[in-house]
């Protein structure tokens, strides 16, 4: 009897480890930006002067918070940091608005209710982009800064566990699956 039982659970341990996980390294995931209807919801290249212009009080500001931030890059990874010792994504963001006189909460899930929520072909310079990367995790827990949109590609800055303070696209596979939404503050 004794003999079935370990059997039986050595049968059961093994068939778990043959268990092959899905991976997402291979599927690609892409952005469309699809055209509205109306006229005046989206400028032509040509016309980016004059959004400037128009726009120029939050242009300039976002301007500045994400020089700011770019100030940093490089920095490495600390959980919690707000330094140029070592700094995580929400601490990035927090330090990058507060020296440009803008109050944000300190953690990404709480910074995600500040602001309007706008679709990702509405996204410009100085919009908070929101993830979700862990697998059990419920709430949000990444934030990055959008830092320029040329067509439809969405770079941001954020601080990352292993390679510190960088610029990524959002068409990366692991960013673009993970993201959840776009808020803008400005």
């Amino acid at each position: 009897m004794a003999r079935k039982i370990l059997f039986l659970i050595l049968t059961f341990f093994l068939s778990n480890c043959i268990v092959k996980k899905k991976t997402t390294y291979g599927e690609k995931k892409s952005i469309t930006v699809e055209a509205s209807d109306k006229k005046e919801a989206e400028p032509e290249e040509n016309d980016l002067a004059k959004v400037e212009d128009t726009d120029s009080g939050t242009t300039d500001k976002a301007d500045q918070i994400i020089n700011t931030a770019l100030t940093y890059s490089g920095v490495r990874y600390k959980y919690g940091g707000t330094s140029a010792q070592g700094m995580d994504c929400s601490g990035l963001l927090f330090v990058s608005f507060g020296k440009n006189e803008i109050e944000l909460p300190r953690v990404s899930h709480e910074m995600a209710g500040e602001g309007k929520r706008i679709r990702l072909d509405k996204v410009r310079k100085g919009d908070l982009l929101f993830f979700k990367t862990s697998r059990r995790g419920k709430r949000i827990n990444h934030v990055g800064l959008v830092v320029s949109v040329k067509e439809d590609e969405i770079k941001f800055i954020h601080s990352t566990t292993s390679r510190g303070v960088i610029v990524s696209s959002l068409r990366e596979g692991f960013w673009n699956l993970s993201f959840v939404k776009a808020t803008r503050v400005l």
